[in-house]
């Protein structure tokens, strides 16, 4: 009898660490996912700063660019 109760504990003991792995897994998930969404909020703030910052310094040459070519795609 001694013997069924250490089987049954362990059975017990098995079930609750699998259970409890699970949900640490599902939470690591979890916020796993809520890292990746931060990761491309700062990639598309730090891709906005670059293009803000481009125009603001070729913004003249950016402009005059677009009329030439505007005024070629006009004249073909």
């Amino acid at each position: 009898m001694a013997e069924r109760g250490k089987i049954d504990s362990m059975k017990l003991f098995t079930k609750m660490f699998v259970n409890v792995n699970e949900k640490m897994h599902k939470g690591i998930r979890k916020s796993a996912e809520g890292q990746t969404m931060t990761e491309y909020a700062l990639i598309l703030a730090a891709v906005a700063i670059v293009a803000y910052v481009t125009y603001q310094v070729m913004g003249q040459d950016i402009g005059s660019m677009v009329n030439k070519i505007d005024t070629a795609l006009s004249a073909a």
